[in-house]
């Protein structure tokens, strides 16, 4: 075969030509395919198989069911890259249909069971041996297909999408015969002659990847890590069933785990925690280039030689747990003062900040010193890196350069020192006063975070279900009736805060001796409470005094001498 055949063909020569023996591989993500896609299939094959003005041409017409990505892996098997919904429903139709098919309906009865099973020279099937099998490592249920296609049945207790699916086609067979005995084998027959799959075969997984992500379908694309799931299957169901079923349990775990507190803006939850362990190998790796090539590309090397590893897998496992507890806020491993800092950073430009974190925090892990003195000045150093290059130097491209240089230092637990960076203090003074903290842009809500906690009486995070909103502390619409000398003083650092949007919701446009009722949940409002913001909570105390836009001027200035003097702290300015 040429590296990529593509031929258009309908169903029966698809499931029946010599080698069409199609294996649905153990990276692939289980069975989806619910009630309302078979129903959708259903209408749609119905629909062109009785035309309503009984037109159809069985010589000429044709329905295009989609396309189905293959390659052929080391044991001459189809292995589906895309299709998988299509293949395994078309199944479980044809086994619906195969069982009510009368006798009298020999010839089509047994193209139906040359369709789902292999069969021998005389047409008997052979029901151990499927045309589709599947070996998804995470699908709880396969034996239920497998019991379905064999007995052509299902029982009360089969709960999968196999079975509601079945019987779902079942019931709609059902109807047919009761409506048109005369023209039910014809359906069947018109959909395994004139219904039209396009298979896209090729000889390379890799080439079978890049075509399926260039395609425009319907269903979701392999993730990354899909992919190196797979290749951690195929190493630990080498080393025996207990090992095969203890990855495949633990697996599960780092996926839940990754669902449930990644959120990133490419890729999957599971792919962003191969992307932070990504940088304690590139790191290892001494890594001297700041373009980074893709996660699979980076992972595929050697032919996916970092991921034969039971210590790798570990590694992601701790990596996984270690961030559980940070979402989590678990105050048994991480003190306040730490769940701050990374509460901080949370609110970084820059997503890279977590990769960076993973990679000290898997460098002490493997050496087993972890010292939270030093994991507390690490954080206050990143932090203020982050800021300052958000400031002078915003891009995601600038901001790696300064940190893979360190790459060493935070492998070996040395301090960082960020020297050719370092910024004059006039000039960066300058920049500060002179950026727009709009309310769009992710450094002003990031400076706000930073502030907040420069508050020595600030002891608490805030509560973990509450939405953050910037509080415009002089209201914006109080402008309306009592204006500022100067608009734009609205907008600057020194008049925002973060503030629970319960709070904000009611306080925003009022003047600052309502919003101070607020801040102190002294209302009438169901559930009222306080401010967790202590600054906020300080300047309620008076209930004389107003904001005023001295007040706001003068908050600025403290804002920014203060983190000129962070910055000054953490090394960072000359």
């Amino acid at each position: 075969m040429s590296d990529l055949n593509i031929s258009q063909k309908n169903i029966y020569t698809t499931f029946t030509e010599l080698g069409a023996n199609f294996l649905i591989p153990d990276y692939q993500r289980p069975y989806s395919w619910k009630k309302d896609e078979c129903e959708t299939l259903w209408e749609d094959l119905y629909n062109f198989a009785f035309p309503e003005d009984k037109s159809f041409d069985h010589k000429k017409d044709e329905y295009f069911l989609g396309t189905i990505v293959t390659f052929k892996n080391e044991y001459d098997q189809n292995e589906v890259i895309d299709g998988q919904q299509r293949l395994i429903t078309l199944l479980l139709l044809l086994r619906a249909f195969y069982e009510v098919l009368p006798e009298d309906k020999t010839k089509i009865k047994n193209n139906v069971a040359e369709c789902i099973w292999y069969t021998d020279e005389d047409g008997n099937p052979d029901e151990n041996r499927l045309k589709v099998e599947s070996e998804v490592a995470t699908d709880e249920h396969i034996s239920e297909l497998k019991k379905i296609i064999k007995e052509g049945q299902t029982s009360k207790t089969d709960k999968s999408l196999y079975a509601q699916n079945f019987r779902y086609f079942q019931n709609k067979i059902g109807e047919f015969i009761k409506e048109d005995p005369t023209n039910f084998s014809k359906l069947p027959q018109r959909i395994m002659k004139n219904c039209i799959i396009l298979p896209i075969e090729t000889n390379s997984q890799s080439t079978a990847f890049r075509i399926f992500t260039t395609l425009n379908d319907r269903g979701l694309p392999l993730s990354d890590s899909d992919i190196f799931k797979s290749q951690f299957y195929k190493f630990f169901r080498n080393q025996g069933k207990q090992a095969k079923e203890n990855f495949v349990n633990r697996w599960k775990e780092i996926e839940t785990i990754c669902n449930d507190i990644f959120h990133p803006r490419r890729g999957t939850p599971t792919d962003d925690l191969f992307m932070k362990y990504m940088y304690y190998l590139l790191a290892k790796e001494n890594t001297k280039s700041d373009t980074f090539k893709g996660l699979r590309i980076y992972y595929e090397k050697n032919d996916y030689e970092i991921l034969k590893s039971a210590e790798v897998f570990e590694d992601l496992m701790t990596l996984a747990n270690f961030w559980n507890d940070i979402a989590a806020r678990n105050e048994q491993r991480f003190s306040p003062r730490i769940l701050k800092r990374l509460y901080v950073l949370s609110y970084s430009p820059y997503a890279l900040w977590e990769n960076i974190v993973s990679l000290y925090i898997m460098s002490r892990y493997k050496k087993k010193d972890f010292d939270e003195e030093k994991f507390y000045k690490f954080l206050h150093k990143i932090t203020a890196m982050f800021l300052m290059f958000a400031i002078v130097q915003p891009g995601v491209q600038a901001i790696r350069r300064p940190f893979l240089l360190e790459f060493q230092n935070i492998l070996h637990g040395e301090e960082l020192n960020f020297e050719q960076f370092t910024q004059d203090k006039r000039f960066f003074r300058a920049q500060l006063e002179n950026t727009k903290f709009s309310q769009s842009k992710a450094i002003t809500r990031a400076m706000l975070a930073w502030w907040l906690f420069q508050n020595d009486e600030q002891k608490e995070l805030p509560p973990d279900n509450a939405n953050l909103e910037i509080e415009h502390i002089y209201a914006k619409k109080l402008h309306e009736t009592k204006p500022l000398a100067n608009v734009e003083n609205l907008e600057l650092l020194g008049n925002k805060s973060l503030l629970e949007k319960r709070i904000n919701i009611y306080a925003s446009n009022l003047p600052f001796a309502n919003k101070k009722i607020y801040y102190r949940g002294e209302t009438n409002k169901k559930n009222a409470k306080p401010t967790f913001n202590q600054e906020l909570l300080e300047l309620a105390k008076k209930e004389d005094e107003d904001f005023t836009e001295n007040d706001i001027l003068a908050r600025n200035e403290k804002i920014f001498d203060g983190f000129i003097n962070y910055l000054e702290e953490n090394k960072l300015l000359k």
